[in-house]
């Protein structure tokens, strides 16, 4: 399997992981009410695996992008290009004024 895949898959996993983690501490504070909604809906089961779904996709795509964006090469040097000098120097506007009203 492609290294690149494989860091996809387990980015993925975590991110799922961490969202289960997630809700699992929503539940635990009651956070908005949400475990009594939960728990005395008939559906609270559908809810409860939308919420962990929905915020799997958001914590593995953040996981993931995290990944590839800390794989990058440190620049080597200095930070900054050369420096901009800007001369600000008052410039001439010429109004013509209309002659009396």
């Amino acid at each position: 399997m492609p290294k690149l895949i494989r860091l996809y898959i387990t980015q993925v996993a975590w991110g799922f992981a961490i969202s289960a983690v997630f809700v699992g501490v929503l539940l635990a504070l009651n956070v908005a009410n949400l475990r009594h909604l939960i728990t005395s809906s008939e559906i609270g089961l559908i809810a409860l695996v939308m919420i962990w779904f929905m915020n799997g996709i958001v914590f593995a795509g953040v996981q993931f992008a995290y990944a590839i964006m800390s794989m990058a090469d440190k620049p080597q040097g200095p930070r900054r290009g050369t420096p901009v000098v800007h001369s600000f120097e008052p410039s001439v506007a010429k109004q013509e004024a209309k002659a009396g009203r």
